[in-house]
C-alpha cells in the first residue's frame, strides 16, 4: 500500500489522462481519456476543487507515488497506462 503524497500543484494529469464517466459541470457526459477537463484552468488547477459540484470520482482521487510517479510527465504516462488496463 502506498501513502498519499498530495497533488503536485499545476500537474493536471488526473484531469487529462483518464476517462471520467460521471457528469462534470460543462461536460454532462463526462470526458474521454486524453481530453482536457473543461474545469482545468490555464495553470492546470481544478476550478471545482473543494466545491460541491466536483464529481465524486475526482474528490476520491488520492495522489500516490504508484499513480503519479516523480513528475507531471510520469504521472501522465502512469495514468494513461492505468486507463488502458481498465478500458
Amino acid at each position: 500500500m502506498t501513502s498519499s503524497m498530495g497533488c503536485r500543484p499545476g500537474c493536471g494529469a488526473c484531469c487529462i489522462a483518464p476517462s471520467i464517466s460521471s457528469p462534470i459541470p460543462g461536460m454532462p457526459d463526462g470526458k474521454p481519456a486524453g481530453v482536457r477537463c473543461v474545469q482545468l484552468d490555464e495553470r492546470n488547477l481544478c476550478k471545482l476543487f473543494g466545491q460541491p459540484g466536483r464529481p465524486a470520482v475526482c474528490s476520491a482521487f488520492d495522489a500516490d507515488l504508484l499513480t503519479c510517479g516523480n513528475s507531471e510527465d510520469e504521472a501522465m504516462l502512469l495514468i494513461q497506462d492505468l486507463e488502458q488496463m481498465t478500458s
